[in-house]
């Protein structure tokens, strides 16, 4: 019998990535899973830019971006037209230090992240599938293979079809779309833009590619209509892309046909049991959010694991994390289902959009969007920056409904502000020109680490405020420099110091 903190169901992204940072955090943690080692199929592939900053959090960016490929831009189309490049890094200017789409398929991740925790010491128990899950007030005891361990919490990161989910008896609200989705790992593609990801529309048919780790290998998505079920080959898959859209390739590497599915967990914690990643929502891959959902989900959860254990926060504290990441979700899957449902849906008005409105739609989009003030936002959107968390459970009726710009959203970047947040703790950010009398009082009233900075180039950040960051790069409050706000930001146990 082993005892630990936490036991991690499932070594796929999330979990990975759970266990890395409770790594980083000092928080003890076992991790488990059925399979015999990590993922060898490519499967998910995009990192958006808040993912690339959780990954600088831990150390491994640089190898995350030696290996990746960057997609800097979107080529629009209709059919077999293309109506020039939408430059992603242009729309992400001042947004973060990563203003790109990073190509780097799951199992890389899985690697980079394995290889990261063998480091830390710590190591993936494969082969070792859970069978029973039982809970107190204090513990949890899980049963996986022939080792049983005890530990206070347990998270459940094992994918859609999870066994955490289904001991727990938590449904999965949802629904699946009667289409079949494939996807090809193809090489010698012709008929794209293959140095940017092409994104194009048909009146009965939609595609989607990115570029892969050389110039002429491509991820291919796309819907075949079988509404009655049949078998998708690879062949009509191809059959369909030449005819829709004139693009041809000369093999795959790997292709899998599927369907996609749009559901939330009912529930995100069950006493000392969690849900992340796939384990607690799935949805269409259009967008390029999944893989990056349940590393965020891991990233938040962690840092609020680690906040509990070591008596900076009560075990209340961790009810934040449903009430953060299952809205999060709920918003993505309901964006991407609608989405999805104008691609395919065969319903009169979805029809009559793609075959009128999106040939239209499609070239304005490429030459406006750049050029709108507001287009940053669209970055934001896509790159998952621009989430927002109520930092309390008072919150959202304290500010009426108004969501701040700064408070309960990922720190502003400075261009200087980010360094510190490789350190995951609780920390201050005073930005403008400061009274050092004023820094060693909040230094010594919050009793966290203190940052200065004089030069603002984020217009989010006011000078002469001060900012508390929580470990996961969100902001928990903000005041001027002098006020005395930010103390409610704390957690419980915070508060006390």
């Amino acid at each position: 019998m082993d005892e630990t903190d936490v036991v991690i169901v499932g070594a796929g992204p999330t979990g990975l990535m759970l266990a890395n940072c409770l790594a980083k955090l000092g928080v003890a943690a076992v991790i488990v899973d059925g399979k015999s080692g990590p993922t060898r199929e490519s499967r998910a592939l995009v990192l958006q830019a808040r993912t690339m900053e959780i990954y600088d959090q831990l150390g491994v960016v640089d190898q995350v971006l030696a290996e990746a490929e960057q997609a800097s831009s979107i080529v629009p189309g209709f059919e077999k037209r293309k109506f020039g490049k939408i430059n992603l890094e242009q729309l992400a200017t001042g947004i973060t230090p990563y203003p790109h789409l990073y190509v780097l398929e799951q199992s890389k991740n899985e690697r980079i992240l394995v290889d990261t925790l063998h480091h830390a010491g710590r190591e993936v128990l494969w082969n070792h599938s859970v069978t029973s899950i039982t809970s107190d007030s204090d513990k949890v005891r899980v049963v996986a293979g022939d080792v049983t361990i005890v530990a206070r919490y347990c998270v459940g990161a094992d994918g859609s079809s999870s066994e955490v989910r289904r001991l727990l008896g938590i449904p999965f609200e949802g629904a699946t779309n009667e289409h079949t989705f494939y996807v090809a790992d193809a090489t010698g593609v012709k008929g794209l833009v293959l140095d940017a990801i092409n994104l194009r529309f048909g009146e009965t048919d939609f595609l989607l590619t990115f570029p892969m780790d050389s110039i002429d290998h491509q991820r291919v998505l796309g819907v075949v209509r079988n509404s009655d079920g049949s078998e998708v080959s690879e062949e009509s898959a191809r059959a369909t892309l030449d005819r829709a859209f004139a693009v041809t390739y000369d093999r795959s590497a790997w292709f899998s046909t599927y369907r996609v599915h749009h559901r939330v967990a009912q529930r995100f914690r069950t006493a000392r049991v969690f849900l992340a990643g796939d384990a607690a929502h799935v949805h269409s891959p259009v967008g390029a959010q999944g893989m990056n959902t349940g590393l965020q989900d891991a990233h938040n959860l962690a840092c609020k694991i680690a906040d509990v254990i070591f008596g900076r926060a009560p075990d209340e504290y961790l009810d934040r994390y449903e009430a953060e990441r299952r809205p999060a979700a709920k918003r993505l899957v309901s964006t991407t289902d609608t989405m999805f449902g104008v691609i395919t849906s065969d319903k009169l008005g979805p029809r009559l959009v793609r075959r009128f409105l999106l040939p239209l739609a499609a070239p304005l989009a490429a030459s406006l969007v750049p050029r709108i003030v507001a287009s940053s936002r669209i970055f934001e959107y896509i790159s998952q920056i621009r989430i927002h968390y109520w930092m309390t459970a008072d919150a959202k009726r304290a500010a009426r409904g108004r969501r701040g710009k700064v408070v309960g959203r990922r720190l502003p970047w400075n261009g200087d502000n980010f360094d510190s947040l490789r350190n995951m703790e609780w920390q201050l950010h005073i930005y403008g020109p400061i009274d050092p009398a004023v820094v060693e009082h909040f230094g010594t009233e919050l009793a966290v680490p203190v940052s200065v900075f004089t030069d603002i180039r984020n217009r989010r950040l006011q000078s002469g405020w001060a900012y508390l960051v929580r470990p996961d790069g969100f902001v928990a409050a903000s005041a001027a420099a002098g006020a005395g706000e930010l103390r409610a930001g704390l957690p419980a146990g915070l508060q006390r110091f």
